[in-house]
């Protein structure tokens, strides 16, 4: 099995830190190094799952994106801690600034992740990128505290495949003649942007393995999976042209266009009953439509994602509906987000652990002069504009809780939560 892989013209690194909020958490305080460090929510209150785990927790079996209470049962002797995004993003920004004294090109992929472009670099100070990256990888982990696992490739996809497979403090190198080797024998759902979905498509065609996929009919794998399965085969094939871009320092994430906008949160309790469900979906959409606004975007598509209660549906219980025309108005948006997930998720049955709100299908957002129709819908939809406009200003001056809907004040359980300031999602999609 094999290909021609054209010889590298770039140099590019992927560097990873490890168990970012977890490290970060044991750099800042010297009491929990060495000792099982779990990022959560309120134990007590059974909120959250595990966003991060420390290399001593993994070690007892806890893992990214349990509940905390599984987590306790893999590892009683774990300290729990709140998640300080703050703090996180400051370290994000203090790493991207080790990785600026070696290019101009750094892509963040989120807090934790960067790629970097060092091809000029290696040009002009004559090094080895294996040299650069021991001297960042040493850097970030005497000035910050922390490690960090790099990859060395020539694309991005190679890098980052390189960062995953190193370990922790390591780094790992790609070059055309090792792929074959190093990077087609492991499963392809180890290779970017191939999750459950795409997994199991491949699977039904035989393929198993990244060198499969390398080595399998362009047209075959369209016909499965449509321009992403051509995607995937250059992935697979290391042909990525994809550039390194350029970004200012001070950006904590990449600024690229905006494909959807959406969030999703793990409650405090099991939501059981509908009335319940369509608070917590109006309380997350409000957070969406406050983002849409604020980007000056507008929705044609609205989704809803749920989790059951205990955590045996896969993460791609979702679903979705067409709006009538594109909105960012909270009444329109909300109400069809909450139908649909009413029509689809029958709580009573299952219980809800986890819910989600997405806008799609975005353009930018059109408030220019209307024509008014008999039955007033569109006046109505002009006053709640002007009631979207005047809660965005009272929330921004005085904080998301200045302004609030009655249902969250009935049930206490929601009191608490506030999802636009609590939750932050990375990394940004890579083909954006």
């Amino acid at each position: 099995m094999s290909t021609n892989v054209a010889q590298p013209a770039r140099c590019i690194l992927h560097a990873d830190m490890n168990a970012c909020y977890a490290s970060i958490e044991q750099a800042e305080n010297p009491r929990l190094r060495h000792l099982p460090v779990i990022v959560g929510g309120d134990e007590e209150a059974r909120h959250g799952i595990v966003l991060a785990a420390s290399r001593e927790a993994k070690a007892s079996g806890v893992r990214t994106a349990m509940t905390l209470w599984q987590a306790r049962k893999a590892c009683p002797q774990a300290i729990v801690v709140p998640a300080r995004l703050g703090l996180y993003h400051a370290y994000g920004e203090r790493c991207r600034r080790i990785y600026y004294d070696y290019s101009s090109q750094v892509e963040p992929f989120g807090i934790d992740e960067c790629w970097l472009d060092v091809s000029a670099s290696t040009r002009l100070w004559s090094h080895e990128p294996l040299l650069i990256a021991q001297e960042i990888s040493e850097r970030v982990k005497s000035e910050l505290g922390v490690t960090v696992s790099v990859g060395v490739g020539w694309d991005k996809i190679t890098a980052k495949f390189g960062s995953d497979h190193a370990g922790h403090d390591r780094i790992m190198t790609l070059t055309p003649s090792t792929l074959e080797r190093r990077m087609w024998p492991s499963p392809a759902r180890e290779l970017l942007y191939v999750g459950p979905a795409t997994e199991r498509k491949l699977r039904r065609i035989g393929i198993r393995s990244i060198g499969q996929l390398a080595c399998a009919p362009a047209d075959e794998l369209v016909r499965l999976l449509g321009k992403m399965g051509a995607v995937l085969r250059s992935f697979a094939r290391g042909e990525d042209l994809s550039p390194v871009r350029n970004l200012a320092l001070d950006f904590c994430d990449v600024e690229r266009a905006v494909k959807s906008v959406g969030n999703a949160m793990t409650l405090p309790f099991d939501v059981a009953d509908g009335e319940t469900a369509r608070q917590v979906v109006w309380l997350l959409g409000e957070s969406v439509c406050q983002r849409l606004r604020a980007l000056g975007l507008a929705a044609r598509t609205v989704g809803v994602s749920a989790r059951g209660a205990d955590f045996d549906l896969p993460m791609g219980g979702q679903r979705q509906r067409t709006l009538p025309q594109a909105t960012d108005s909270t009444q329109e948006l909300c109400h069809a987000a909450a139908q649909l997930m009413l029509d689809w998720w029958d709580f009573g049955r299952m219980p809800a652990r986890q819910i989600g709100v997405r806008a799609a299908g975005l353009e930018v957002a059109q408030h220019g002069p209307v024509q008014l129709d008999v039955f007033g819908e569109e006046q109505r939809r002009l006053q709640w504009q002007s009631v979207d406009r005047t809660s965005d200003r009272l929330r921004g001056r005085f904080g998301n809780h200045a302004v609030r809907r009655a249902g969250e004040l009935r049930d206490p359980r929601l009191a608490g939560l506030d999802p636009e300031r609590d939750n932050v999602t990375h990394p940004y999609s890579y083909f954006a």
